[in-house]
């Protein structure tokens, strides 16, 4: 009888026992507890004990905190006051449960989740009174005699973790800031490739593929939050951006060689070969008088010009050209150039004008590089005032006339030696070029 009343109160799993003013033991606890025991004053290095929450602040990303587990540290932070973090001394707070409620803006059921998520983190562990209250009381001197309620102690015994934490989230975060602006550079390059491509009119499926995969990619590069995963990202991306420049270059020398009139061997070519008309786009006041006339080959659609006739372009010399537009002075080694010398200046002189490479291009293609170096040099001269967007959509402006057959520079260069030698051509007309190349009234 004794033996069967003993098994009828014998405790059975699940069964509910007596409180005793104690919380249920979990691994979280057990650990933070070990942590707490180790507490003995504030870790070396550190002076103050404010470090370790700005250690643990730093961590936090690391240790994926949750951003209410890191203010409710900062909270109870508040109460604790220096002599709690000396040898001798304890880090343990006793906010009432009302007060947490109302300072961290939670409800009762809130208050203990957020309260065991701190344990089970390793950040507090509990020192739990007798009848489950948080209180205490300091002597004259403050320092802690009696405290039931939060010890932080595991904060200065994780003080290392968190440092080195903190340190690995910053070398991460700088590496991914380095990958990201490679990502960006990257993809602003491929985006130049493919205006340039477009500006020279080349077609073909691989230009058109390489903007899909750039725009995939970089898609997927802006939620990327791994490291390995970003660099390998990147690198795919500056792959593409190094083939399609390889690839643009070798386009644009042949069209560079077809700017010089230098023949090659065929090729095959992704770009529309005739790029421009192919009648002469520029042409003097009386049409009977054209500079350049059109001789009876044709090579990839556009019109080899002679060569300048005793020096000059539409009436112009090398040495009066730099001197109607000194601008070019400072890009020459001599007072008195050549043409090559002149155009390789004008090149040079297209940066300050803010004219881009394709654009040189079209106008050497149509106009000749002699006559387009001489638009640009005559660009040169005008004053900021004069143009209604910048020098740059002035000169495109030139271009597209040449292009259309109406650009007459021997009227601007006439108005330009009126303008800066007056007295040597007053009462001079516009004229016109006489057949030897030089300008009659």
């Amino acid at each position: 009888m004794d033996m069967e009343s003993g098994a009828r109160w014998a405790p059975r799993a699940g069964s509910v026992r007596s409180p005793t003013g104690f919380r249920r033991l979990t691994p979280g606890l057990m650990n933070a507890d070990r942590a707490a025991e180790s507490f003995d004053g504030l870790p070396e290095g550190v002076t103050a004990h404010g470090q370790l929450l700005a250690a643990l602040k730093a961590a936090a990303p690391r240790l994926g905190l949750a951003t209410r587990l890191v203010h409710a540290v900062d909270w109870l932070f508040k109460f604790t006051q220096p002599q709690d973090w000396e040898r001798e001394g304890r880090p343990i707070v006793w906010p009432s449960a009302l007060l947490e409620q109302e300072a961290l803006g939670l409800s009762e059921t809130q208050a203990k989740r957020l309260n065991r998520c701190l344990i089970e983190a390793g950040l507090v562990t509990m020192k739990d009174s007798p009848n489950g209250k948080r209180y205490g009381r300091r002597d004259p001197r403050g320092r802690i005699v009696e405290a039931y309620g939060f010890d932080l102690s595991p904060l200065a015994a994780r003080y290392e973790e968190f440092v080195g934490l903190a340190e690995e989230g910053r070398a991460e975060r700088e590496a991914m800031g380095r990958l990201r602006r490679r990502a960006t550079i990257a993809r602003k390059g491929i985006v130049q490739i493919l205006e340039t491509a477009r500006d020279y009119e080349l077609t073909g499926e691989e230009w058109a593929a390489l903007e899909r995969d750039a725009a995939a990619i970089t898609q997927t590069l802006k939620g990327l939050e791994r490291l390995e995963v970003m660099e390998e990202g990147v690198v795919n991306l500056e792959r593409r951006l190094h083939a399609a420049r390889g690839r643009l270059e070798m386009l644009l020398t042949n069209v560079e060689k077809t700017c010089l009139g230098v023949k090659d061997d065929p090729q095959q070519y992704t770009y529309n070969r005739i790029l421009y008309p192919s009648q002469d786009t520029v042409i003097a006041t009386n049409s009977s008088n054209r500079l350049m006339e059109p001789s009876g080959s044709q090579h990839l659609g556009l019109e080899p010009r002679r060569k300048p006739e005793r020096g000059t372009v539409h009436g112009i010399r090398p040495d009066e050209l730099v001197r109607l537009a000194p601008r070019l002075r400072l890009y020459l080694r001599r007072p008195n150039p050549t043409w090559p010398e002149v155009i390789d200046a004008a090149d040079w002189l297209r940066h300050d004008l803010d004219v881009s490479k394709s654009l040189w291009g079209d106008a050497c293609l149509a106009m000749g590089r002699e006559l387009a170096a001489v638009a640009l040099a005559i660009v040169s001269t005008k004053e900021a005032k004069h143009f209604r967007t910048s020098p740059g959509g002035y000169f495109h402006g030139m271009v597209a006339k040449a292009i259309a057959g109406e650009l007459h520079l021997e009227r601007t260069i006439w108005a330009l030696r009126r303008t800066v030698e007056p007295e040597r051509h007053a009462g001079r007309g516009g004229g016109h070029p006489s057949p030897n190349g030089h300008w009659a009234r």
